[in-house]
């Protein structure tokens, strides 16, 4: 999708439920008056009020503009006693007829607030909007709450025709899209702190790395660094102990204990130094026990995770994807969701989930890049199960191959393929038909594709 050459440096803006919005015109955004007269005609006969809000930590600012022009503008204490207090009052001053109110899309408490007033029509704004629609007035970069406000409110009176309003999915998928989103993030910290683990354990007990496997947050690597921190306290054990460790550990193979056995007896103290040593022994025990604690409670958002997935409408077309699994199935489900309107065709989800490349032109130069305003969790979750198909879906590996041959990099082919894969996914779901890989082996022989030649040669 082509962008203007005003957008260079920050791509084109996505509404936060999949709209493109990077068309509208900036001599449009940048003339107040243009449809003063039609927007009070469509306030009249649609919305008894435009309001915009910019939250902030400490105080949210609010624009009211109600039938007769004016604007009313106030400062909020950010609690939820005075922002409840203060749409209630609204709401009585509307006479609960419906309103309209613009607020910039992110991870804002108030959103969840605004959904609960049924007369309200709430149209997030994506903050790239409101920056550039801003710095359009100000090139200076002066900033405050309450001229954001008034922004926000321009941006709904001239431009609500390129702006969709907030249309929340299911509960289930909800549900499912936070504890997906919180699983990743636990996973994420649990990475952080095993490595820490393993740079403590190259301070003083580097052997370790070998002895513990590959996952220092698994239940062997805890067990055994709890019981010998130090080379010494192991080599103090006997080798019938440490060979039933590994046993109950479910570490059965003879020859990789037989090796560790070997290791321990030939190993050496990287140093001898116990003001180094028992430091370090400290903060094994403390990463230890946050880990544990960390993976309990991992294993709980999954087993939830699990139950939400299995309920779901939408599931019985995921749960047998390639290289899904308990993992990514759940994502994908909560990416797609179970309104269709949401995203109309393939290109929209492509361009929403980030995995959409951004063209730009101006003049002979064309310049092609990665679409920088989207989800980057949705992102990942397209690529990574794209990656994840490649040994399980033969026209993946041969799309892989093919690619690589032709010299693109790794991450540069998963995103071609994860955007391969959402147009077919996506055919999928709008038709509530679950994949089949011989169907689309079918139409890739019947349409003659370069991949099914591929193929018929492997």
């Amino acid at each position: 999708m082509s962008t203007t050459a005003s957008q260079h440096h920050m791509g084109p803006v996505m509404h936060p439920l999949g709209a493109d919005v990077s068309h509208v015109p900036y001599d449009t955004v940048c003339s107040p008056t243009l449809h003063q007269k039609t927007n009070h005609i469509i306030m009249q006969n649609e919305f008894s009020a435009f309001v915009a809000i910019d939250w902030g930590d400490q105080q949210h600012a609010v624009a009211v503009q109600r039938l007769d022009q004016t604007i009313e503008q106030a400062m909020l204490p950010a609690t939820a006693e005075a922002l409840h207090g203060w749409l209630q009052g609204l709401g009585e001053r509307c006479g609960h007829k419906p309103v309209a109110l613009a607020i910039e899309a992110g991870r804002s408490a108030v959103m969840h607030a605004l959904v609960g007033y049924k007369w309200l029509t709430v149209y997030p704004i994506h903050p790239a909007t409101s920056e550039r629609f801003r710095t359009a007035f100000t090139p200076s970069g002066a900033k405050d709450d309450l001229p954001d406000a008034l922004v926000l409110l321009q941006i709904l009176q001239q431009h609500r025709s390129s702006l969709r309003p907030l249309q929340l999915d299911m509960p289930a998928t909800r549900e499912l899209a936070a504890l997906t989103e919180i699983r990743r993030g636990a996973v994420d910290r649990r990475t952080t702190l095993a490595c820490e683990l393993q740079s403590t354990l190259k301070t003083m007990f580097p052997q370790a790395l070998s002895l513990c496997g590959d996952d220092l947050w698994t239940p062997l690597a805890l067990d055994f660094l709890e019981r010998w921190p130090e080379l010494a306290t192991l080599q103090r054990a006997k080798q019938e102990t440490i060979r039933s460790f590994y046993v109950t550990h479910n570490s059965r193979r003879p020859s990789v204990i037989s090796e560790r056995l070997a290791l321990i007896a030939q190993a050496r103290p990287l140093t001898t130094d116990r003001a180094v040593i028992d430091p370090a022994i400290l903060q094994i025990e403390l990463l230890i026990a946050v880990l544990r604690s960390l993976q309990a409670q991992i294993e709980r958002i999954e087993e939830r995770i699990d139950v939400c997935f299995k309920a779901h409408p939408e599931a019985p077309l995921f749960v047998d994807l390639p290289g899904a699994g308990p993992t990514l199935a759940p994502r994908l489900v909560a990416a797609f969701g179970t309104d269709r309107s949401r995203y109309p065709n393939a290109a929209s989800l492509q361009k929403f989930g980030g995995v959409a490349p951004v063209r730009v032109k101006s003049g002979r130069q064309v310049w092609i890049h990665w679409r920088w305003n989207a989800s980057k969790f949705l992102r990942q979750t397209f690529v990574e199960w794209a990656g994840q198909t490649i040994p399980k879906c033969a026209w993946a590996k041969a799309y892989y191959r093919q690619q690589k041959q032709a010299g693109k990099r790794h991450q540069t082919i998963l995103r071609g393929l994860a955007f391969k894969w959402i147009r077919i996914l996506w055919r999928c779901w709008f038709d509530r038909t679950p994949y089949d890989e011989q169907r689309y082996l079918l139409s890739l022989q019947q349409k003659k594709s370069p991949l099914a030649q591929k193929l018929a040669a492997a």
